[in-house]
């Protein structure tokens, strides 16, 4: 957008949902294996909605075109800790035939923007975005520096973005100490009265592991005791079926009492059915925090229908609590057996911060601004975010990407999901939040 004649008068809110449209389009699917189009052309495109404001982005490129974007807008007061603020262009990818509207058409329909991404996190991106284009060409300073930071590859575990910037270029994010980004922020109706903004605080740890189990080889057709697949297909059953136990974090704690508060109920984390069944449409965000979780994924031995593999192989997408990646390990060497070799294809740790200083009391208070139904609690994200990379230079992090949703709407089940779409007035919403957020942070 040219910085001529009335562009001068656009607002974030105007421009927020073009942004979203045009990164939706901008097809960033992420394989794992490079075999997508990469990051590149997104990165361009924020580097230039970035140049156009008066900020000097660099492009970091850690495999052709795999590529971040970052910058740093100076605040008022330089001399008190940076805040950065980081989204990821990647996505999952779409299959078009699955979808009501293409995914990577940023189409508008029903007062949602559809695509892919367009809650995971190119939404967070957009609204990122329009706020600081709009308060850098209103000339309105942040109280304090602004690290920017747009990310390659958050859904491949961050090797190719986040981690790459960590471990290669640990000097632009000098100075910062808490960063906000993706999976918390948004809405819990509980009534018109109260909505609660569940804001994110601790992840799990991940083991993304490939199991193997060697067998002989031989005719189809023979009497074979010694079967790769029969082995670790009953390896694969028995994990897949397992019940972890239930182990409840300070940060599930936290969450449980201030929703049972809200809703007038206590609320036992030993009765998961019944606790789960109160949750509605965040049952599947959090549920899957009350335990350690293993879910087969993949499946892959031989090559005819009458040869007998050596070898069978299985991927298994492991996730653990806070403070419990020992006791992860064990159940999972118990429950699979001797005969199965396991190793991590990419692991994580999990992270946990605590619910309370300036930067909280800056979310409640820029939420409550927007909405005054809204109190923000924290909560566990299931899965995990580039925050686990930051967290390696002692930058505390939040989820706080502020949406507030419709009560129908199955926000959990659009990450990774078909249909996915995010509410026109929930960006224009975040926008606003997102704005005072900065104003008293």
């Amino acid at each position: 957008m040219s910085e001529t004649g009335t562009a001068r008068n656009v607002t974030g809110e105007d421009e927020v949902v073009d942004l979203c449209r045009e990164l939706i389009r901008i097809d960033t699917s992420n394989y794992g294996d490079h075999s997508g189009p990469g990051e590149r052309k997104a990165a361009e495109y924020v580097a230039e909605k970035l140049a156009e404001v008066g900020l000097e982005p660099k492009i970091f490129e850690s495999h052709p075109g795999r590529a971040s974007t970052v910058a740093r807008i100076e605040g008022e007061d330089p001399s008190r800790p940076a805040l950065l603020i980081h989204g990821h262009t990647d996505v999952v990818p779409a299959n078009a035939d699955d979808w009501t509207h293409h995914p990577f058409s940023g189409e508008i329909a029903d007062g949602c923007v559809w695509g892919r991404g367009a809650v995971d996190m190119k939404d967070m991106d957009a609204m990122t975005l329009a706020v600081v284009r709009d308060r850098l060409r209103s000339g309105r300073r942040p109280p304090r520096d602004i690290v920017l930071a747009f990310l390659a590859d958050e859904e491949a575990g961050g090797t190719y973005g986040a981690r790459y910037l960590v471990d290669r270029h640990p000097d632009l994010f000098e100075g910062v100490t808490e960063a906000i980004s993706e999976v918390g922020g948004f809405s819990f109706t509980v009534s018109e009265q109260r909505r609660l903004y569940l804001i994110q605080t601790a992840e799990k740890g991940m083991h993304w592991m490939k199991l193997t189990v060697a067998g002989t080889a031989g005719h189809g057709s023979m009497i074979h005791r010694d079967n790769a697949i029969t082995e670790l297909s009953e390896a694969v059953a028995r994990l897949g079926r397992h019940k972890f136990p239930v182990r409840v974090t300070k940060t599930t704690r936290a969450f449980l009492d201030e929703l049972g508060d809200a809703l007038g109920t206590e609320l036992d984390p030993e009765n998961m059915e019944g606790t789960l069944a109160k949750l509605g449409g965040i049952a599947k965000l959090i549920g899957a925090t009350l335990s350690n979780t293993a879910n087969p994924t993949q499946l892959g031995a031989g090559y005819k229908v009458n040869v007998i593999p050596g070898e069978a192989t299985a991927h298994v997408d492991g996730r653990f609590l806070p403070g419990h990646e020992e006791e992860f390990l064990a159940d999972l060497d118990r429950i699979l057996g001797p005969k199965v070799r396991r190793e991590d294809v990419h692991s994580d740790k999990a992270v946990e911060t605590t619910f309370d200083g300036a930067l909280v009391d800056a979310m409640q208070s820029a939420l409550v601004a927007e909405d005054p139904a809204a109190k923000a609690i924290p909560y566990m994200l299931s899965g995990g975010t580039d925050a686990k990379s930051f967290d390696d230079l002692g930058i505390r992090g939040f989820g706080f990407a502020p949406l507030k949703l419709p009560p129908e709407l199955d926000f959990a089940g659009m990450f990774h999901g078909v249909d996915e779409r995010v509410p026109v007035e929930g960006l224009q919403f975040g926008v606003r939040v997102l704005d005072r957020f900065i104003d008293a942070s």
